[in-house]
């Protein structure tokens, strides 16, 4: 057993990170950390947890030593606080967006302030387990990709590495509401966001940077926020540089993700989910990926579809952790969803 602390474990992410390690054979939760909510239960926060956990949420001061911390704290504000909680762990995992982007220009590009620790960005490891799980095994500090970023790389990884597709590719992203956090505000009450279809980046959504710099393409992206509350599905655009068939298509990705136990292939041609689709997938850590050839006009369209809360956050996170310990990689996260939801 291992020690573990959630640093802003009242929100969302946070909770789907109690709910996860509650549940783990390997990890124990003592420090769930918030700093609005210490003192008070954790199913008060979390309904869902109620008799699972006698835990309270504790203010940073009183968090005790843990040995992996997973910092599920807002953008722009983790990265003041990163070398404070890294000195008090042996493993930082984050979960904002503060070291995803290797540039720090590219970061304050997309994310409107300069990065104030541009000299620990070198340090953390990409948590992305189907490409660098070799450097996450000795990894010390970890950060997380986005959740709609973590399913356009998963959809489009297999194409650029096969030499398939141009330089450039466009990404539409939907997602549902709890992809704007726990926290926000008047654009996301139910009376405004009930059945709504908000194109809240019609441009330069900031995943895009995530993208670009785990393929090597050119990327445009565009977000919608979609009424389901949990889910993320991205629609991926690209020419193909030779003509090509569907079979081929279908070889390349079953080579790719064949062995890995959280990405699986769906392109069918029956059934009522013939594509990557959220909904299945609520609590799970499973991405979907899948593909549609428009062969008249050279195109594919690759399709990617996650849990934004769990592999698109807190289960990519155990994930990584796992792999990290050496411990089996679906350790804690064997949940397959639900059908129907």
């Amino acid at each position: 057993m291992i020690r573990a602390g959630i640093v802003g474990a009242s929100g969302y992410i946070g909770g789907e990170l109690c709910r996860i390690l509650l549940g783990h054979p390997r990890l124990e939760l003592v420090a769930p950390v918030s700093r609005s909510l210490a003192g008070r239960r954790v199913d008060g926060a979390h309904p869902n947890l109620r008799g699972l956990t006698d835990l309270a949420f504790k203010a940073p001061e009183d968090a005790p030593e843990c040995d992996v911390i997973f910092l599920a704290t807002p953008h722009r504000e983790t990265m003041g606080m990163v070398s404070d909680w890294a000195g008090r762990t042996d493993c930082l995992i984050d979960l904002s967006a503060d070291f995803r982007l290797r540039d720090p220009a590219v970061y304050e590009r997309y994310y409107g302030a300069p990065h104030t620790a541009p000299d620990l960005l070198p340090s953390f490891v990409t948590g992305w387990p189907e490409q660098h799980r070799k450097e996450l095994a000795d990894a010390d500090r970890i950060s997380v990709p986005g959740c709609m970023a973590n399913a356009a790389v998963l959809a489009l990884y297999p194409l650029v590495a096969a030499g398939l597709i141009g330089e450039t590719a466009t990404v539409d992203g939907r997602i549902g509401s709890s992809g704007s956090g726990s926290g926000a505000g008047a654009m996301n009450l139910h009376a405004e966001r009930s059945g709504a279809l908000r194109v809240f980046a019609p441009t330069g959504h900031r995943h895009e940077a995530e993208v670009a710099q785990a393929t090597g393409l050119t990327v445009r992206m565009s977000a919608t926020g979609v009424e389901a509350v949990r889910g993320a599905q991205v629609l991926c655009r690209a020419l193909l540089v030779n003509e090509v068939r569907e079979a081929d298509l279908r070889r390349v990705y079953r080579d790719c993700y064949g062995a890995q136990p959280f990405v699986r292939v769906v392109a069918q041609r029956r059934g009522l989910y013939r594509l990557p689709e959220p909904k299945i997938l609520s609590g799970s850590n499973f991405c979907d990926v899948g593909f549609a050839l428009d062969a008249d006009r050279g195109e594919v369209i690759a399709v990617a579809a996650l849990d934004n809360l769990v592999k698109g956050a807190a289960g990519n996170a155990v994930q990584c952790l796992n792999i990290r310990q050496g411990w089996p990689e679906r350790l804690g996260l064997e949940f397959p969803g639900l059908h129907p939801l």
